[in-house]
Protein backbone atom coordinates (compact mmCIF):
# COMPACT_ATOMS: atom_id res chain seq x y z
CA UNK A 1 0.00 0.00 0.00
CA UNK A 2 -0.33 2.18 -1.96
CA UNK A 3 -0.39 1.48 -5.69
CA UNK A 4 1.77 4.48 -6.60
CA UNK A 5 4.72 2.46 -5.31
CA UNK A 6 4.35 0.24 -8.39
CA UNK A 7 3.79 2.99 -10.96
CA UNK A 8 5.59 2.06 -14.18
CA UNK A 9 5.48 1.30 -17.87
CA UNK A 10 1.98 -0.20 -17.74
CA UNK A 11 0.49 3.08 -16.50
CA UNK A 12 2.51 5.12 -18.98
CA UNK A 13 1.29 2.96 -21.86
CA UNK A 14 -2.38 3.44 -20.93
CA UNK A 15 -1.94 7.20 -20.46
CA UNK A 16 -0.08 7.51 -23.76
CA UNK A 17 -2.99 5.83 -25.54
CA UNK A 18 -5.12 8.78 -24.43
CA UNK A 19 -2.49 11.43 -25.15
CA UNK A 20 -2.08 10.16 -28.68
CA UNK A 21 -5.75 10.84 -29.40
CA UNK A 22 -5.88 14.11 -27.45
CA UNK A 23 -9.37 13.22 -26.16
CA UNK A 24 -9.12 13.58 -22.39
CA UNK A 25 -12.88 13.66 -21.69
CA UNK A 26 -14.71 10.41 -21.03
CA UNK A 27 -17.81 11.30 -23.08
CA UNK A 28 -18.27 12.16 -26.76
CA UNK A 29 -15.75 12.88 -29.51
CA UNK A 30 -16.34 9.38 -30.83
CA UNK A 31 -14.38 9.77 -34.06
CA UNK A 32 -11.18 11.46 -32.84
CA UNK A 33 -10.82 9.15 -29.87
CA UNK A 34 -10.19 6.21 -32.24
CA UNK A 35 -11.89 3.63 -30.09
CA UNK A 36 -10.05 4.61 -26.89
CA UNK A 37 -12.52 4.50 -23.97
CA UNK A 38 -10.44 4.08 -20.81
CA UNK A 39 -13.26 4.99 -18.41
CA UNK A 40 -15.59 2.39 -19.91
CA UNK A 41 -12.79 -0.20 -19.82
CA UNK A 42 -12.04 0.54 -16.17
CA UNK A 43 -15.72 0.34 -15.17
CA UNK A 44 -15.98 -3.05 -16.87
CA UNK A 45 -12.79 -4.20 -15.14
CA UNK A 46 -14.16 -3.07 -11.76
CA UNK A 47 -17.37 -5.06 -12.31
CA UNK A 48 -15.39 -8.18 -13.25
CA UNK A 49 -12.73 -7.85 -10.54
CA UNK A 50 -15.01 -7.08 -7.62
CA UNK A 51 -18.14 -8.94 -8.68
CA UNK A 52 -20.49 -5.98 -8.80
CA UNK A 53 -23.28 -5.51 -11.30
CA UNK A 54 -22.55 -1.87 -12.07
CA UNK A 55 -19.75 0.64 -11.58
CA UNK A 56 -19.82 4.41 -12.07
CA UNK A 57 -16.48 6.21 -11.98
CA UNK A 58 -16.24 9.62 -10.32
CA UNK A 59 -13.66 12.35 -9.83
CA UNK A 60 -12.89 11.29 -6.23
CA UNK A 61 -13.95 9.02 -3.40
CA UNK A 62 -15.79 11.97 -1.83
CA UNK A 63 -17.70 12.49 -5.08
CA UNK A 64 -18.49 8.76 -5.11
CA UNK A 65 -20.02 8.93 -1.62
CA UNK A 66 -21.99 12.05 -2.51
CA UNK A 67 -23.24 10.46 -5.73
CA UNK A 68 -24.24 7.24 -3.96
CA UNK A 69 -26.23 9.16 -1.35
CA UNK A 70 -28.03 11.18 -4.02
CA UNK A 71 -28.90 8.03 -5.97
CA UNK A 72 -30.13 6.32 -2.80
CA UNK A 73 -32.40 9.28 -1.99
CA UNK A 74 -30.54 10.49 1.10
CA UNK A 75 -31.15 14.20 1.67
CA UNK A 76 -32.27 17.01 3.96
CA UNK A 77 -33.34 15.85 7.41
CA UNK A 78 -32.16 12.26 6.95
CA UNK A 79 -29.73 10.88 9.51
CA UNK A 80 -26.71 8.83 8.46
CA UNK A 81 -25.04 6.76 11.19
CA UNK A 82 -21.26 6.64 10.77
CA UNK A 83 -18.19 5.92 12.92
CA UNK A 84 -16.24 8.42 15.00
CA UNK A 85 -13.07 7.04 13.37
CA UNK A 86 -13.07 7.69 9.62
CA UNK A 87 -11.73 10.20 7.12
CA UNK A 88 -13.28 13.68 6.97
CA UNK A 89 -14.67 12.95 3.49
CA UNK A 90 -17.27 10.63 5.04
CA UNK A 91 -19.06 13.36 6.94
CA UNK A 92 -18.34 15.96 4.23
CA UNK A 93 -20.37 13.89 1.78
CA UNK A 94 -23.25 13.54 4.25
CA UNK A 95 -23.34 17.28 4.88
CA UNK A 96 -23.20 18.07 1.16
CA UNK A 97 -26.50 16.25 0.72
CA UNK A 98 -28.20 18.25 3.46
CA UNK A 99 -28.29 15.14 5.65
CA UNK A 100 -27.17 14.82 9.26
CA UNK A 101 -24.08 12.80 10.23
CA UNK A 102 -24.71 10.84 13.43
CA UNK A 103 -21.35 9.75 14.82
CA UNK A 104 -21.18 6.72 17.10
CA UNK A 105 -18.53 4.65 18.85
CA UNK A 106 -16.32 2.05 17.24
CA UNK A 107 -15.19 -1.28 18.67
CA UNK A 108 -11.87 -3.09 18.28
CA UNK A 109 -12.61 -3.78 14.62
CA UNK A 110 -11.82 -0.03 14.31
CA UNK A 111 -15.21 0.27 12.63
CA UNK A 112 -18.84 0.70 13.70
CA UNK A 113 -19.87 -0.98 16.95
CA UNK A 114 -23.24 -2.60 16.14
CA UNK A 115 -24.46 -1.96 19.70
CA UNK A 116 -23.73 1.76 19.31
CA UNK A 117 -25.49 1.75 15.95
CA UNK A 118 -28.63 0.20 17.44
CA UNK A 119 -28.70 2.80 20.21
CA UNK A 120 -28.44 5.66 17.70
CA UNK A 121 -31.38 4.71 15.46
CA UNK A 122 -34.26 7.20 15.37
CA UNK A 123 -37.27 7.63 13.07
CA UNK A 124 -35.04 9.91 10.94
CA UNK A 125 -32.32 7.31 10.38
CA UNK A 126 -32.08 6.72 6.62
CA UNK A 127 -28.69 5.06 6.27
CA UNK A 128 -25.99 3.19 8.13
CA UNK A 129 -22.57 3.86 6.65
CA UNK A 130 -19.79 1.55 7.85
CA UNK A 131 -16.33 2.81 6.96
CA UNK A 132 -13.96 -0.10 6.41
CA UNK A 133 -10.88 1.63 7.81
CA UNK A 134 -7.24 0.64 7.29
CA UNK A 135 -7.92 -2.25 4.94
CA UNK A 136 -10.27 -4.35 7.06
CA UNK A 137 -14.00 -4.64 7.52
CA UNK A 138 -16.91 -3.91 9.81
CA UNK A 139 -19.14 -6.66 11.22
CA UNK A 140 -21.33 -6.65 8.14
CA UNK A 141 -23.61 -9.50 9.24
CA UNK A 142 -24.61 -7.56 12.34
CA UNK A 143 -25.04 -4.28 10.44
CA UNK A 144 -27.05 -5.91 7.64
CA UNK A 145 -29.35 -7.45 10.24
CA UNK A 146 -29.95 -4.03 11.79
CA UNK A 147 -30.61 -2.49 8.38
CA UNK A 148 -33.06 -5.24 7.46
CA UNK A 149 -34.91 -4.95 10.77
CA UNK A 150 -35.37 -1.20 10.41
CA UNK A 151 -35.55 -0.97 6.60
CA UNK A 152 -32.46 1.23 6.51
CA UNK A 153 -30.00 1.69 3.65
CA UNK A 154 -26.54 0.11 4.02
CA UNK A 155 -23.92 2.21 2.21
CA UNK A 156 -20.34 0.94 2.44
CA UNK A 157 -17.53 3.47 2.51
CA UNK A 158 -14.88 1.03 1.36
CA UNK A 159 -12.47 3.72 0.19
CA UNK A 160 -9.65 2.38 2.38
CA UNK A 161 -10.26 -1.32 1.82
CA UNK A 162 -9.91 -2.02 -1.89
CA UNK A 163 -9.44 -5.76 -2.39
CA UNK A 164 -10.74 -6.74 1.04
CA UNK A 165 -13.51 -9.32 1.25
CA UNK A 166 -16.12 -10.49 3.74
CA UNK A 167 -17.24 -14.12 3.55
CA UNK A 168 -16.26 -14.31 -0.09
CA UNK A 169 -17.76 -11.00 -1.23
CA UNK A 170 -15.72 -7.89 -1.94
CA UNK A 171 -16.10 -4.99 0.46
CA UNK A 172 -18.11 -2.27 -1.24
CA UNK A 173 -20.39 -4.77 -3.00
CA UNK A 174 -22.40 -6.03 -0.02
CA UNK A 175 -24.65 -3.07 0.81
CA UNK A 176 -27.16 -1.21 -1.35
CA UNK A 177 -24.11 0.59 -2.76
CA UNK A 178 -20.44 0.94 -1.96
CA UNK A 179 -17.58 3.25 -2.83
CA UNK A 180 -13.84 3.17 -3.43
CA UNK A 181 -11.36 6.02 -3.56
CA UNK A 182 -8.60 5.93 -6.14
CA UNK A 183 -6.61 8.88 -4.82
CA UNK A 184 -2.82 8.87 -4.77
CA UNK A 185 -2.39 6.89 -1.54
CA UNK A 186 -5.05 4.21 -2.02
CA UNK A 187 -4.35 0.55 -2.85
CA UNK A 188 -5.25 1.26 -6.48
CA UNK A 189 -4.59 4.81 -7.62
CA UNK A 190 -5.86 6.84 -10.55
CA UNK A 191 -4.04 9.89 -9.15
CA UNK A 192 -7.53 11.15 -8.32
CA UNK A 193 -10.78 9.26 -8.71
CA UNK A 194 -13.42 7.08 -7.16
CA UNK A 195 -16.24 4.70 -8.01
CA UNK A 196 -19.78 3.84 -6.92
CA UNK A 197 -20.58 0.13 -7.10
CA UNK A 198 -24.07 -1.33 -6.89
CA UNK A 199 -26.12 -4.31 -8.00
CA UNK A 200 -29.22 -2.13 -8.41
CA UNK A 201 -29.67 -0.95 -12.01
CA UNK A 202 -31.90 1.94 -10.93
CA UNK A 203 -29.24 3.23 -8.52
CA UNK A 204 -26.59 2.90 -11.22
CA UNK A 205 -28.68 4.79 -13.80
CA UNK A 206 -29.09 7.65 -11.34
CA UNK A 207 -25.35 7.68 -10.57
CA UNK A 208 -24.52 7.73 -14.28
CA UNK A 209 -26.58 10.85 -14.86
CA UNK A 210 -25.87 12.60 -11.55
CA UNK A 211 -22.11 12.62 -12.16
CA UNK A 212 -22.55 14.37 -15.54
CA UNK A 213 -24.92 17.30 -14.96
CA UNK A 214 -27.97 15.03 -15.14
CA UNK A 215 -27.35 13.82 -18.73
CA UNK A 216 -29.34 10.65 -19.38
CA UNK A 217 -26.72 9.34 -21.87
CA UNK A 218 -29.44 7.63 -23.89
CA UNK A 219 -28.70 9.17 -27.28
CA UNK A 220 -25.77 9.10 -29.66
CA UNK A 221 -25.23 12.85 -29.22
CA UNK A 222 -24.44 13.90 -25.66
CA UNK A 223 -25.36 17.48 -26.51
CA UNK A 224 -28.92 16.38 -27.22
CA UNK A 225 -29.31 14.31 -24.02
CA UNK A 226 -32.33 14.90 -21.83
CA UNK A 227 -31.89 15.83 -18.17
CA UNK A 228 -34.40 13.94 -16.02
CA UNK A 229 -33.00 15.49 -12.83
CA UNK A 230 -30.30 17.81 -11.51
CA UNK A 231 -26.71 16.65 -11.48
CA UNK A 232 -23.16 17.85 -10.98
CA UNK A 233 -19.79 17.50 -12.66
CA UNK A 234 -18.21 14.58 -10.82
CA UNK A 235 -16.71 13.07 -13.99
CA UNK A 236 -13.37 11.27 -14.05
CA UNK A 237 -11.02 12.09 -16.94
CA UNK A 238 -9.68 9.57 -19.42
CA UNK A 239 -6.14 10.23 -18.17
CA UNK A 240 -7.06 9.29 -14.60
CA UNK A 241 -9.05 6.25 -15.75
CA UNK A 242 -6.08 5.12 -17.84
CA UNK A 243 -3.86 5.02 -14.76
CA UNK A 244 -6.49 3.03 -12.87
CA UNK A 245 -6.85 0.55 -15.70
CA UNK A 246 -3.18 -0.38 -15.42
CA UNK A 247 -3.39 -0.46 -11.63
CA UNK A 248 -6.40 -2.76 -11.34
CA UNK A 249 -4.51 -5.41 -13.32
CA UNK A 250 -1.88 -5.40 -10.56
CA UNK A 251 -4.32 -5.68 -7.65
CA UNK A 252 -3.71 -9.36 -6.91
CA UNK A 253 0.03 -8.69 -6.83
CA UNK A 254 -0.48 -5.77 -4.44
CA UNK A 255 -2.65 -7.87 -2.11
CA UNK A 256 -0.25 -10.82 -2.09
CA UNK A 257 2.68 -8.59 -1.16
CA UNK A 258 0.71 -6.74 1.51
CA UNK A 259 -0.49 -9.94 3.15
CA UNK A 260 2.98 -11.49 3.13
CA UNK A 261 4.65 -8.40 4.62
CA UNK A 262 1.85 -7.89 7.13
CA UNK A 263 2.17 -11.45 8.45
CA UNK A 264 5.96 -11.25 8.76
CA UNK A 265 5.78 -7.98 10.68
CA UNK A 266 3.01 -9.31 12.91
CA UNK A 267 5.12 -12.38 13.79
CA UNK A 268 7.63 -10.03 15.47
CA UNK A 269 5.02 -7.80 17.11
CA UNK A 270 3.34 -10.85 18.64
CA UNK A 271 6.48 -11.37 20.72
CA UNK A 272 6.07 -8.03 22.51
CA UNK A 273 4.31 -8.52 25.87
CA UNK A 274 1.13 -6.48 26.16
CA UNK A 275 0.50 -5.98 22.44
CA UNK A 276 -2.79 -7.13 20.91
CA UNK A 277 -4.24 -6.65 17.46
CA UNK A 278 -7.35 -5.25 15.84
CA UNK A 279 -10.32 -7.60 15.56
CA UNK A 280 -10.92 -8.65 11.95
CA UNK A 281 -14.41 -10.15 11.44
CA UNK A 282 -13.15 -12.22 8.48
CA UNK A 283 -9.34 -12.59 8.76
CA UNK A 284 -9.06 -14.18 5.33
CA UNK A 285 -10.56 -11.05 3.80
CA UNK A 286 -8.20 -8.48 5.33
CA UNK A 287 -6.50 -6.56 2.53
CA UNK A 288 -3.56 -6.20 4.95
CA UNK A 289 -2.70 -2.64 3.91
CA UNK A 290 -2.14 -1.84 7.61
CA UNK A 291 -1.15 -3.78 10.70
CA UNK A 292 -3.13 -2.17 13.53
CA UNK A 293 -2.04 -2.97 17.07
CA UNK A 294 -2.96 -1.99 20.62
CA UNK A 295 -1.05 -1.41 23.82
CA UNK A 296 -2.54 -1.77 27.32
CA UNK A 297 -3.01 1.97 27.96
CA UNK A 298 -2.62 5.43 26.46
CA UNK A 299 0.48 5.97 28.59
CA UNK A 300 2.06 2.75 27.28
CA UNK A 301 1.20 3.75 23.71
CA UNK A 302 2.67 7.24 23.98
CA UNK A 303 5.82 5.83 25.57
CA UNK A 304 6.17 3.28 22.75
CA UNK A 305 5.68 5.96 20.10
CA UNK A 306 8.36 8.16 21.63
CA UNK A 307 10.75 5.20 21.72
CA UNK A 308 10.07 4.41 18.04
CA UNK A 309 10.60 8.05 17.12
CA UNK A 310 13.86 8.20 19.08
CA UNK A 311 15.05 5.11 17.21
CA UNK A 312 14.12 6.75 13.91
CA UNK A 313 11.64 4.04 12.91
CA UNK A 314 8.22 5.62 13.50
CA UNK A 315 7.77 6.85 9.91
CA UNK A 316 4.87 5.06 8.22
CA UNK A 317 3.07 4.54 11.53
CA UNK A 318 -0.09 6.39 12.49
CA UNK A 319 -1.39 7.35 15.93
CA UNK A 320 -4.91 8.23 14.87
CA UNK A 321 -5.91 9.52 18.31
CA UNK A 322 -3.83 12.65 17.68
CA UNK A 323 -4.46 12.83 13.92
CA UNK A 324 -6.25 15.85 12.46
CA UNK A 325 -8.02 14.07 9.60
CA UNK A 326 -9.31 10.79 10.96
CA UNK A 327 -10.70 10.99 14.49
CA UNK A 328 -13.42 13.11 16.06
CA UNK A 329 -11.10 14.30 18.84
CA UNK A 330 -9.48 16.81 16.44
CA UNK A 331 -12.48 17.73 14.29
CA UNK A 332 -13.07 21.16 15.79
CA UNK A 333 -14.15 22.56 12.41
CA UNK A 334 -17.00 20.03 12.41
CA UNK A 335 -18.05 20.49 16.03
CA UNK A 336 -17.88 24.30 15.75
CA UNK A 337 -19.81 24.33 12.44
CA UNK A 338 -17.05 26.21 10.61
CA UNK A 339 -18.70 26.12 7.19
CA UNK A 340 -18.26 28.57 4.32
CA UNK A 341 -21.93 28.11 3.45
CA UNK A 342 -25.06 27.93 5.57
CA UNK A 343 -26.01 24.51 6.88
CA UNK A 344 -29.63 23.68 7.63
CA UNK A 345 -30.95 23.83 11.19
CA UNK A 346 -30.90 20.06 11.73
CA UNK A 347 -27.27 19.90 10.64
CA UNK A 348 -26.20 22.82 12.82
CA UNK A 349 -27.94 21.41 15.88
CA UNK A 350 -26.43 17.96 15.39
CA UNK A 351 -22.91 19.31 14.93
CA UNK A 352 -23.11 21.58 17.96
CA UNK A 353 -24.33 18.61 19.97
CA UNK A 354 -21.04 16.88 19.16
CA UNK A 355 -19.30 19.43 21.39
CA UNK A 356 -20.84 17.75 24.44
CA UNK A 357 -21.00 14.10 23.39
CA UNK A 358 -18.31 11.86 24.86
CA UNK A 359 -16.92 8.95 22.88
CA UNK A 360 -15.40 7.09 25.80
CA UNK A 361 -15.39 3.66 24.16
CA UNK A 362 -13.73 5.01 21.02
CA UNK A 363 -11.23 7.08 23.03
CA UNK A 364 -10.25 3.98 24.98
CA UNK A 365 -9.55 2.13 21.74
CA UNK A 366 -7.96 4.88 19.65
CA UNK A 367 -5.70 6.13 22.44
CA UNK A 368 -4.09 2.65 22.50
CA UNK A 369 -3.94 2.06 18.75
CA UNK A 370 -1.10 2.41 16.26
CA UNK A 371 -1.48 1.46 12.60
CA UNK A 372 1.61 0.49 10.61
CA UNK A 373 1.31 1.01 6.84
CA UNK A 374 2.53 -1.95 4.82
CA UNK A 375 4.77 -1.00 1.90
CA UNK A 376 4.79 -2.84 -1.41
CA UNK A 377 8.43 -2.02 -2.09
CA UNK A 378 9.98 -3.49 1.05
CA UNK A 379 12.11 -6.53 0.40
CA UNK A 380 11.48 -9.56 2.59
CA UNK A 381 14.81 -8.88 4.30
CA UNK A 382 13.71 -5.31 5.05
CA UNK A 383 10.44 -6.52 6.58
CA UNK A 384 12.34 -8.89 8.87
CA UNK A 385 14.78 -6.11 9.79
CA UNK A 386 11.91 -3.73 10.55
CA UNK A 387 10.19 -6.37 12.65
CA UNK A 388 13.37 -7.06 14.61
CA UNK A 389 13.82 -3.33 15.24
CA UNK A 390 10.24 -2.96 16.44
CA UNK A 391 10.61 -5.98 18.71
CA UNK A 392 13.79 -4.68 20.30
CA UNK A 393 12.62 -1.06 20.78
CA UNK A 394 9.14 -1.93 22.04
CA UNK A 395 10.37 -4.59 24.49
CA UNK A 396 12.83 -2.13 25.97
CA UNK A 397 10.28 0.70 26.10
CA UNK A 398 7.61 -1.40 27.73
CA UNK A 399 9.73 -3.39 30.15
Amino acid sequence: MPGFEFFGEEERKEVNDVLETGILMRYGFDGPRKGIWKSKELEAAICKTFGTGYAQLTSSGTAALTTAMAALGIGVGDEVIMPAFTFVASFEAVLSMGAVPVLVDIDETLTLDPKAVKAAITPKTKCIMPVHMCGSMADLDALKTICDEHQIILLEDACQSIGGTYKGKHLGTIGHAGTFSFDFVKTITCGEGGVVMTNDQNVYTKCDAFTDHGHDHLGVDRGADLHPFLGYNFRISELHAAVGLAQIRKLNTFLAIQRKHNQILRSYMEQVPGISFRVVPDPSGDSASFLSWFLPSQAHTEKAIEALKAAGIFAGNFYWFANNWHYIKKWDHLKNVQSLYALNDAQQNALKKLQTIEFKASDSIMSRCVSTAISLVWTEEQVHAKGAQFLKVLKEALS
